[in-house]
Formats: C-alpha cells, sequence, structure tokens
C-alpha cells in the first residue's frame, strides 16, 4: 500500500508540472486584447498635452472678455490694446498670441473682439466677443460677452456681430466654430 500511494503521489507531482505555465494561444488572446485597448486609449492620451495648452488660451480669452466689460463699466469704451486691461496678460507666450480689436460706430465703440491666434499647428483658434447690447424684456443697456472656439484646428471662430437672441445660442459663433461661454 505504501508504494502505491508513493507511485500515485509521484504520478500527481508530474502531472502538476505539465500544466504550469500559459499555452501560446492564451498570451496572443492577451497580447491581441491589450493591443485593442491601448489602440483605442492612445488617441486620447496623446490629444492631452494639446487640451492643456488650449486651456491657457480659454482661460485668457475669457479674463479678457470679462476685463472689457469692466473696462467699458468704468470708461465708457472698450480697451483697445490688451495691456489697457490691467491683467498682466503676456500679449504672446510659447503657444499663442493675444489680440483685442474694438469696433467703432460714429467715433463710439460699440463692440471688441478678443483672440487667441495658435503659434502651433495642432492647438485651435479662441475668439471672444464683447458687445454693447440691450435686454428685451427690460430694455436695460449691457455688455453681452461670447467665447468661441474652433470646431478644428484652422478657422475663425466668432461670428461678426452678435445680437441680445444669438449670446447664448451657436449663432453666436461661426459655422466652424462653437461656443464655449456665453454672458
Amino acid at each position: 500500500m505504501k508504494t502505491e500511494f508513493q507511485a500515485k503521489f509521484l504520478q500527481h507531482l508530474t502531472q502538476k508540472k505539465q500544466e504550469q505555465g500559459f499555452t501560446l494561444i492564451e498570451l496572443l488572446v492577451v497580447i491581441i486584447i491589450i493591443g485593442i485597448l491601448s489602440a483605442i486609449a492612445l488617441p486620447s492620451f496623446l490629444n492631452q498635452a494639446n487640451k492643456a495648452k488650449q486651456s491657457e488660451a480659454k482661460q485668457n480669452v475669457g479674463s479678457m472678455n470679462r476685463a472689457q466689460q469692466a473696462y467699458y463699466l468704468e470708461n465708457s469704451t472698450f480697451g483697445s490694446t490688451v495691456e489697457n486691461l490691467g491683467l498682466g496678460i503676456q500679449t504672446q507666450t510659447t503657444n499663442y498670441t493675444y489680440t483685442t480689436d474694438a469696433k467703432e460706430t460714429v467715433g463710439i465703440s460699440t463692440a471688441v473682439i478678443n483672440r487667441g491666434s495658435s503659434l502651433k499647428a495642432p492647438l485651435r483658434q479662441y475668439a471672444g466677443r464683447v458687445e454693447l447690447g440691450t435686454v428685451i424684456a427690460t430694455s436695460e443697456a449691457t455688455t453681452l460677452a461670447i467665447l468661441c472656439e474652433t470646431k478644428a484646428v484652422a478657422g475663425n471662430p466668432i461670428a461678426a456681430n452678435l445680437t441680445p437672441v444669438s449670446v447664448s445660442v451657436d449663432k453666436g459663433c461661426t459655422d466652424t466654430g462653437k461656443v464655449v461661454d456665453a454672458k
């Protein structure tokens, strides 16, 4: 009985050693699954650096819009340069150039366009517009602001003019742009 037990034990150990490890098919299936998952996730990871660079322009042009509203409240005209706004924003960074362009009607500044123009190809363009307007329901004068970004890398994101009706909808941006913020 003792030798029979030893033989079965040895047989069990040899079978156990044969069952260890992975087959080639199992390894190939795992490699294919990892490849598919990485192909899905890789574009998202690679675009994160561009999104971080674009957030700079989104933040700066939005700040320029708000500063133009405050500047108009104090001076009854829009600021003609980025420096006039007193934000401390550099007019040119590694990724973007910032400009402002006041529009006048009969000597009165009625609108201003703030731009964040990209200096590098994969980055989107940003434009903000602040315009004098009237709240239709109350007939109160106010400033309307909108911030647009291009849907693709190139293009002009901002429409030629705003109306109180279109400030909060896509009509404030061009067909190549989309609304980021409207107030």
